[in-house]
């Protein structure tokens, strides 16, 4: 089997152009089964010798070593994706993961940030050095535009219209979005661009942001960055440059914007991907209302 998931690795890799996060992902998933196999069937058997049973087994020894219904859940997605892939490629003549059952799980909330605690972040990089004017214009623009973190790093000078006041942005899947960015993003990234020194690298010489030594920034770079600025802000340490995203979405519906146009902004291929923030918002809706209205609680016994 190890040649079906190199194949099915390659795939990813060739004809879907799946990020290293995305390929790394489904490795770590096949990679548990295969150890299961190893340890508990006494042998790794060749895909089409894989039967329901025998994932079925896997999925009750997960449950019993405790896993969390999440993990379980994206495993068992990890599998029917290889088992549909190998039956497209007649690799084998059944599929064994069609039967299994996803256990169910609940949809968290996403962790997002006030517009006060937003606006504290976003001052908290120094306004008189290069370094703090990068922070401030990563920042701005990760909020403005509600970019992923990978998004972020991978933008080049030129994918920047200072024109029309966008950005071209490369999603999941490298899909091709444009997104706009506010005035302050704007301006952050003017002033950041007036300071930015020139670089000799051409593998780094396009990239709208970088490290101290001259490179392209990378996300552990912008996670590292984040977490001092949450330090100095005293906001929750919780945070991540994701939650910018969250934050991005909720204000917008909190302002009035439709979900279809949140969706696009987000680059969001489904729009139930979308929705998980309305339920922030009526949630928020609900805690005004109990909190303003003489009639919204019961009154104590």
């Amino acid at each position: 089997m190890y040649a079906d998931v190199d194949a099915f690795l390659r795939y990813l890799r060739i004809e879907r152009n799946s990020s290293d996060h995305t390929r790394k992902a489904y490795a770590e998933d096949l990679d548990r089964l295969l150890e299961y196999c190893a340890e508990e069937l006494a042998g790794i058997p060749e895909a089409e010798e894989v039967t329901t049973r025998m994932l079925r087994g896997y999925v009750a020894y997960m449950h019993e070593c405790e896993y969390a219904p999440r993990t379980i859940a994206r495993r068992l997605a990890s599998l029917r994706s290889f088992f549909r892939f190998l039956l497209r490629e007649n690799r084998v003549t059944h599929d064994p993961a069609k039967a299994l059952r996803t256990p169910r799980v609940g949809r968290r909330l996403p962790h997002f940030l006030t517009t006060d605690e937003v606006g504290r972040l976003l001052d908290a990089p120094p306004a008189n050095e290069p370094l703090g004017l990068r922070d401030r214009a990563i920042l701005e623009t990760l909020y403005s535009a509600g970019l992923r973190v990978a998004e972020l790093v991978a933008l080049d000078l030129d994918d920047w219209n200072r024109d029309a006041d966008v950005v071209r942005v490369i999603g999941k899947g490298r899909k091709e979005r444009i997104a706009p960015i506010g005035s302050y993003a704007s301006r952050a990234l003017v002033n950041w661009i007036a300071v930015r020194e020139p670089v000799d690298d051409p593998d780094h010489a396009r990239a709208m942001f970088l490290n101290r030594f001259g490179k392209r920034i990378t996300t552990r770079s912008v996670g590292r960055m984040l977490e001092k600025y949450l330090g100095l802000a005293g906001l929750s340490s919780k945070t991540s440059p994701h939650t910018l995203r969250h934050s991005f979405a909720t204000h917008l519906l909190d302002g009035g914007a439709d979900l279809r146009s949140v969706q696009e902004l987000l680059g969001h291929a489904s729009l139930n991907t979308t929705q998980i923030y309305t339920h922030v918002s009526t949630e928020r809706l609900r805690a005004t209302y109990e909190a303003a209205h003489p009639h919204a609680l019961k009154p104590s016994a």
